[in-house]
């Protein structure tokens, strides 16, 4: 059996005999070999009563025999003299290759295409630049050979009055519940040759239209239009086993016609639900992708402690609290629930408008953040002093058995729930704009003036433990710190009792902790593996903290770590679907702006910016410290104005923009920009 033009797994092989043309509605043209995955789609289509325009084929068969130099056989002439009226009649000829429209690959705009094809030499001539362009084709390819069977599909000029394309899922998204539809007046060609943008639509899946954004050379679809548009989504989808990217129009009629079908290459995510996630103020914490043992460690506290300071304060209630993930790991990146942590900016929905109890709860929730104002500063000196009680019991990790460096790992776990509960709590508290030491800008400092004096980073570490602020945590034998860094300038001392000071020394409280649980849990993967339990020490991070225990526990326990390979980063703003996947939430451009006044230079992606350059980046990740003198600009897609990094790059007057979702598709390196760190806004400047 031939493969279809749907699958994508099967590429059809050649027939060297058959038929010379076929009409679309002869059940032979159904045989992608014979009629190439285009035309053999538009059979199936015709087959299931879907509305194609009518026409004919030029077999692959006879396709061969042309290229060698024989005339049009009589077939199919006589084939064309029927549909054009003998020469009257305007067509349109198009190639169907059996390596176009495709699952894996459309290979679209590859092979030519003629349209307005008027008379007999007219239409010789279009077929002859047809079955050439498969040369012209591999010309320009790595993969095409300039043999590959091809087929000849002929059909009448539509007069339309508008047409199109329409995708079953959201080819940029992934997301399953949700149809888009490019339209513009007359016939799609000027829209997938790039001539006009048209107007862009997203439906759901009845054909309701969602939004829409108008483009040159557009045209308004009307309620009917698009209803019908989701149900031919639906009908082809059913047809060929998947969603599709479908070239339509409309006739002068107003009857919609099905030009084209071939499967959506974009990759399905299913449908969203829930709130929206993202990487968010989590992303500085945990700048590298974590696995399984780091996760329990580290992740599991930190939401048991958002979850007991978000009740506290009063700003969720307690059902939104229980139903939320709070924070999770997908694909070994971290991600936060942003539509408790973040503030809304939208209007409020009539509902809510008309409802009280959301106001009361922001009004109870300001009466205890008043409260807690006056009683955090005396709660988080204790905290401070319970945490360092915790670290200074710790003894000297090679003293320690097994079963002692496994209760080492659970001790820490309260405290590192209130060092991080108290930690949000203050961050409530902050005031963005004043000027402050941050611990990153302290660990500069140190590490800095430490290895002018020749320390190495093993002594610096063990001597000024602030330095870990620059290094992300990590179970692994030594801390990595980054490589070549400047001493910043001083910051205000500031008052002991000021609440971002306060803040600043909790989180290095949080960094201490981590960094506790990472080193002993490193001590068990190099006893476990000289033990021949496990084939290095790195592998103890691919082991569950339960699992840990219990080997510890029985000797003759088999070990199995799953380390977990890291997926791609995750968006700055997304929901989960139905299937798992993270479905990017998109239509919330812009930023919050984080201070340093207003700048503008090139934009950079990655390492090493240049002296005057924008850096745009996904998060603030501590290590970049190092960069910002020399930058003219900063910007990242997550993170918020009382990051470390955020912070710095105020206190260097750097302009800086944070929550900025989309910036690295949006600006293209090279690309000059002006960041304003007061208002939030990004804009490319034209010369």
């Amino acid at each position: 059996m031939s493969a279809t033009s749907t699958d994508g797994s099967f590429r059809a092989a050649p027939l060297t005999d058959g038929p010379p043309a076929v009409a679309l509605d002869d059940a032979a043209a159904t045989d992608d070999r014979l009629t190439g995955a285009k035309a053999a789609a538009l059979a199936r289509a015709r087959a299931k009563g879907l509305p194609i325009v009518p026409g004919f084929v030029i077999t692959t068969a006879a396709v061969e025999r042309l290229a060698s130099g024989v005339p049009l056989p009589d077939e199919a002439l006589a084939a064309w003299r029927e549909l054009s009226e003998d020469g009257r009649r305007s067509l349109v000829v198009r190639s169907s290759s059996t390596v176009e429209d495709l699952g894996d690959s459309s290979m679209a705009g590859r092979f030519e295409s003629v349209v307005g094809v008027e008379g007999r030499e007219a239409f010789d001539r279009a077929v002859a630049t047809v079955i050439a362009s498969r040369e012209t084709a591999a010309a320009g390819s790595d993969t095409l050979t300039g043999s590959e069977p091809l087929a000849v599909l002929v059909q009448p000029l539509l007069e339309a009055r508008s047409g199109g394309v329409l995708f079953g899922i959201d080819p940029v998204s992934g997301r399953e519940d949700r149809l888009v539809v490019a339209a513009v007046t007359g016939g799609p060609d000027r829209l997938v040759s790039g001539e006009v943008d048209g107007d862009r639509y997203e439906l759901d899946r009845s054909g309701r239209r969602t939004d829409v954004t108008r483009g040159d050379g557009g045209v308004r679809l009307r309620r009917p239009q698009l209803r019908a548009l989701a149900d031919l989504a639906r009908r082809t989808a059913a047809v060929f086993g998947g969603p599709q990217d479908v070239e339509w129009a409309f006739d002068e009629q107003g009857h919609l016609r099905l030009l084209q079908s071939r499967p959506v290459t974009a990759e399905g995510r299913g449908r969203p639900y829930g709130p929206v996630l993202g990487p968010g103020p989590v992303a500085e914490t945990f700048p590298e992708p974590l696995q399984p043992l780091e996760t329990d460690l580290w992740i599991t506290p930190l939401r048991e402690a958002l979850r007991h300071a978000l009740l506290l304060a009063g700003t969720a209630d307690r059902t939104a609290v229980d139903d939320s993930p709070l924070v999770t790991v997908l694909g070994a990146w971290p991600a936060v629930d942003l539509d408790l942590l973040e503030s809304r900016q939208e209007a409020p929905r009539l509902r809510e408008r008309l409802d009280p109890r959301p106001r009361l709860r922001r009004l109870r929730a300001s009466w205890r953040v008043g409260r807690l104002r006056s009683a955090l500063p005396v709660l988080a000196q204790d905290v401070l002093g319970s945490a360092d009680h915790v670290l200074g019991g710790v003894p000297p990790l090679a003293a320690l058995s097994d079963r002692q460096l496994v209760a080492v790992l659970h001790r820490v776990q309260p405290a590192l729930r209130s060092v991080h509960a108290h930690e949000v709590l203050m961050g409530m508290l902050v005031d963005p704009a004043a000027p402050r030491l941050t611990g990153v800008s302290a660990a500069l400092r140190v590490l800095a003036r430490s290895r002018q004096s020749g320390l190495t980073d093993a002594q610096i570490v063990a001597a000024n433990p602030v330095v870990l602020a620059l290094a992300a945590p990590r179970i692994c034998a030594v801390p990595q710190l980054p490589p070549d860094v400047d001493a910043p300038d001083s910051a205000p001392p500031g008052d002991e009792t000021d609440a971002g000071l306060l803040r600043e020394a909790l989180r290095l409280r949080v960094r201490w902790l981590q960094e506790v649980t990472a080193r002993a849990a490193w001590t068990l993967g190099e006893r476990l593996s000289a033990a021949g339990r496990l084939g290095g020490a790195e592998q103890v991070r691919g082991l569950r903290l339960e699992e840990l225990a219990a080997a510890v526990h029985a000797t003759d326990r088999e070990l199995r770590p799953q380390l977990e390979e890291p997926g791609e980063p995750l968006p700055a703003r997304f929901r989960m679907s139905d299937t798992g996947r993270p479905v990017a939430v998109t239509g919330t451009s812009g930023g919050t702006g984080a201070g340093g006044g207003a700048g503008s230079g090139p934009v950079h992606h990655g390492e090493n910016p240049p002296e005057g350059a924008v850096l745009v980046v996904r998060n603030l990740d501590p290590s970049l410290a190092q960069v910002l003198p020399r930058l003219a600009g900063l910007v990242a897609e997550t993170g918020s104005v009382l990051a470390h990094l955020a912070i710095l790059a105020r206190e260097s007057g750097v302009p800086t923009v944070v929550g900025f979702s989309g910036a690295l598709d949006q600006f293209e390196p090279g690309t000059t920009v002006r960041v304003d760190g007061d208002t939030g806004s990004v804009e490319e400047e034209t010369s």
